[in-house]
């Protein structure tokens, strides 16, 4: 499995960013898996079903399956969050790993900087970023990927994956 990063700050475009970039890394014959990191807290399924009430009633784990889809939900339960190796370490085998959040993390990124977020450049301070998805050129010698420009992304993305 490989692993990439897609790094930047809130509100930069990194949900819309993957959403754009699935259906043509699917399209290139890739099974791509994603972990997205939040800082706040949410809900996968609905208060008041069963796997609600379970988790709610004090259930470590709740594996929810149909056969459309299954779901697993780990309650933390005032434990740390799990390092991203051990969350990794959960997903099914898979060719690329694009994981949105965890920005500190050891791992090859892309990192995505939008001008109107007024906030500053990752990849002066952080060695692990490979590119830019922009909507201005970076600072700098690493390769710039316009941000309106997901099949651009893309295409370096699979080069990316034949050379790592």
């Amino acid at each position: 499995m490989k692993i990439l990063g897609i790094a930047g700050y809130s509100g930069a475009g990194k949900t819309t960013l993957i959403e754009a970039l699935l259906p043509q890394l699917n399209a290139a014959g890739l099974t791509v898996s994603v972990i997205k990191q939040s800082h706040h807290d949410f809900e996968l399924d609905v208060p008041g079903k069963d796997s609600w009430r379970h988790r709610q009633a004090g259930a470590h784990e709740v594996l929810l399956t149909s056969p459309h889809r299954w779901m697993l939900v780990s309650e933390l339960r005032g434990a740390p969050e799990p390092p991203l190796t051990e969350l990794i370490e959960r997903l099914s085998p898979c060719d690329l790993v694009l994981v949105e959040g965890f920005r500190h993390a050891r791992l090859a990124k892309i990192e995505v900087w939008r001008t109107a977020n007024g906030r500053p450049w990752l990849h002066p301070d952080d060695a692990d970023v490979i590119a830019v998805a922009a909507d201005a050129p970076p600072p700098g010698p690493l390769p710039f990927l316009p941000l309106g420009a997901p099949a651009g992304i893309a295409a370096y993305i699979l080069e990316w994956l034949k050379t790592s």
